[in-house]
């Protein structure tokens, strides 16, 4: 009898637990996407910094049109700043900075994913001295602009590491073409 009750109970167990496994595999969101874009330009890496590690600037950068502080000193944790581009803007704030390091970490705090087709955002550039010339790195983690299992063409997984690489591609050569001038 108890052997019988330990195998109803057994196979009681292993149909609940198929269950949770099923739901678990239907119920699974997007994955966190990352990007990550490298350039050797030639330029010593003080004067890369100079340029990256402006917070309340991205003059290098050619689609923003204007950056605006909201708060904080733009080299201390916890600044933000407006990022304009045309009409369409999205809000940053700084995770860590690192003069010393020549490395910035910040993170989008307002989406908006008709400007980028991304959401949680973050993101870290970083100048590294290689002789006379430098390495700038800038990578981000993210995750697609709508988390739905079926999300429309413009905010999928394709969409967001598109805008995010094609940006950070754009950003790079202009950043080298400011830099070797």
């Amino acid at each position: 009898m108890l052997s019988n009750v330990f195998k109803t109970l057994s196979g009681s167990l292993l149909f609940a637990a198929g269950l949770l496994v099923a739901f678990t595999v239907n119920a699974h969101g997007p994955s966190r996407l990352k990007v990550q874009e490298v350039i050797t330009i030639d330029a010593p890496a003080d004067k890369v910094w100079k340029t990256v590690g402006a917070f309340d600037s991205l003059s290098w950068l050619p689609p923003v049109s204007s950056v605006e502080m909201i708060s904080g000193e733009p080299d201390q944790k916890g600044a933000e700043r407006v990022v304009h581009v045309g009409d369409q803007s999205v809000t940053e704030e700084i995770k860590k900075y690192d003069a010393a390091g020549m490395m910035l970490k910040y993170k989008i705090t307002k989406d908006n994913t008709a400007l980028l087709p991304v959401t949680n955002y973050q993101s870290t550039l970083k100048v590294t001295p290689d002789g006379d010339k430098s390495v700038v790195t800038w990578k981000a983690g993210f995750y697609r602009g709508d988390p739905n299992n079926d999300p429309p063409e413009n905010l999928n997984d394709k969409a967001a590491i598109e805008a995010i690489s094609g940006l950070y591609q754009l950003g790079l050569r202009n950043l080298k073409a400011l830099m070797e001038n």
